[in-house]
């Protein structure tokens, strides 16, 4: 028979006592005194980037009606690519359709002559800031698995994804909001909550979402009122805390947790009141603007910013929810891409700007990118299949070379010829960015250490400024 006074086990009293600890961790929060945090680790070296604001495109954007620009796509248009292009990697769904040029026109844009196309005509004003990668691959043609290999370097689900182990490798500047936040517009991704996933790291690390309209965090609010009922709880854990929590991980990051929520009942409020912002600022982003989709957009990527102004180490965004299929044209493709271009390409130019304009573009890292392309030829009439074999991406902001084109496809858009990378790359290239060796950035699981870039990647050079 156990001699100990509490005859719940720690991990019972964090079950059955959770909707309380949001109430005493309120009432706890003028108790200031604490050691510093063991879950903050310095970097490996000096990285140029504090900061990673992820927009990601999910469905997968075409390269070809984007960045990648093809004039053979134009020479061959209505061709049976099977003859133009020759032998067709198996697609998703097997419709080939012709080969299919863009319906939008491409120009050079900047000094750096960028070639970039009327999708996304503020963004291309940018060009000379941008880092465009168009020689990207991915091993998977189904958006889930896709999706959780682009942000976890693996096509399984529950693996700690990239804004984790940023989160990991250099913890978190600020008190009051976590170090990896999802701003979700109204579309989470396939695959679910697991795309911003722990994994097995603490659950410190886990992307908290945060919605850009309507209310912010959900079960933020504490439930309880007693204070009695709140003071007896905060002194049970109290003491179960100085008794037996030393060493014990999983304990320490509930009750960070539960503080940190109840600190973020203060910050959130302030975080979403705009009213500091000028009506210039509200207007670059397009705050205000007419179309919906611009409107909630243009809300996330101001948010990011005020995110990372008070110190949130990653930030990922969402497409927002204009009733089409993510980025995913299957069909219609010049109405799908149409509407997700124009929900998003104000408020990114925005953003860049405004970073710029700040200083903040420094030491913030954007990078712009869905799980995969889409292919030069048509699906049907008038869409296109997924494409796994070479799509575009780009970056812009800390440690990356400005105006610069890295990779290239094939004639056609259709695979990466010109130096290809790989998701591992990607991910190592972004580590060092934030001072940190994808190598050595490992965490013991099952037997081994894992990393994010499991036994491959390599940092790319040629990216970096």
């Amino acid at each position: 028979m156990s001699s100990s006074p509490f005859p719940l086990s720690r991990r019972e009293i964090l079950q059955k006592s959770s909707m309380g600890f949001g109430a005493l961790a309120m009432a706890g929060l003028m108790d200031k005194a604490k050691a510093a945090s063991p879950l903050i680790p310095d970097s490996h070296f000096p990285g140029k980037a504090r900061n990673v604001i992820f927009l990601f495109m999910e469905g997968g954007v075409s390269q070809v009606d984007s960045f990648d620009y093809k004039p053979a796509l134009e020479k061959y248009h209505g061709q049976d690519p099977r003859k133009a292009i020759g032998q067709l990697e198996k697609t998703q769904f097997e419709n080939i359709g012709k080969v299919m040029k863009s319906p939008w026109a491409f120009k050079q844009r900047g000094k750096s002559g960028m070639w970039i196309s009327d999708l996304f005509p503020h963004i291309a004003g940018m060009a000379d800031d941008l880092c465009v990668v168009r020689s990207m691959t991915s091993k998977f043609p189904e958006h889930t698995s896709a999706n959780y290999f682009f942000h976890s370097g693996t096509g399984l689900q529950g693996r700690p994804s990239m804004g984790a182990w940023a989160s990991y490798g250099l913890g978190k500047e600020s008190e009051n909001l976590p170090g990896y936040v999802v701003i979700n517009g109204g579309r989470i991704p396939s695959g679910g909550l697991d795309c911003f996933s722990n994994g097995f790291l603490t659950a410190t690390h886990r992307g908290s979402l945060l919605n850009a309209n309507g209310t912010p965090v959900a079960n933020v609010s504490p439930n309880e009122r007693d204070a009695r009922s709140q003071l007896l709880k905060r002194r049970l854990i109290g003491s179960l805390n100085a008794r037996s929590s030393k060493g014990n991980a999983e304990l320490e990051s509930a009750i960070m947790n539960y503080e940190l929520a109840a600190r973020m009942q203060l910050a959130i409020p302030e975080l979403m009141d705009f009213s500091d912002e000028s009506a210039s600022t509200k207007e670059l982003y397009g705050i205000e603007d007419s179309y919906k989709g611009t409107q909630t957009y243009a809300r996330e990527c101001l948010i990011a910013r005020r995110l990372i102004e008070r110190g949130v180490r990653f930030v990922e965004l969402t497409i927002p929810n204009i009733g089409e299929d993510r980025w995913d044209a299957h069909g219609g493709l010049q109405k799908n891409h149409g509407n997700n271009a124009r929900s998003v390409d104000k408020p990114i130019a925005g953003l860049l700007k405004d970073l710029k304009a700040r200083g903040m573009l420094d030491d913030t890292l954007v990078l712009w990118s869905g799980e995969f392309g889409r292919t030069p030829f048509a699906q049907g009439g008038n869409g296109r299949d997924h494409n796994e074999f070479g799509f575009s991406l780009w970056m812009a902001g800390a440690g990356v070379k400005p105006g610069s084109v890295y990779g290239g496809t094939d004639q056609w858009g259709y695979k990466a010829e010109e130096d290809p990378l790989e998701v591992h790359d990607l991910h190592a290239t972004i580590l060092h960015l934030m001072g940190i060796n994808h190598k050595e950035l490992t965490y013991r699981f099952s037997g081994r250490d894992i990393r994010l870039t499991d036994v491959h990647g390599r940092v790319v050079e040629e990216l970096l400024s």
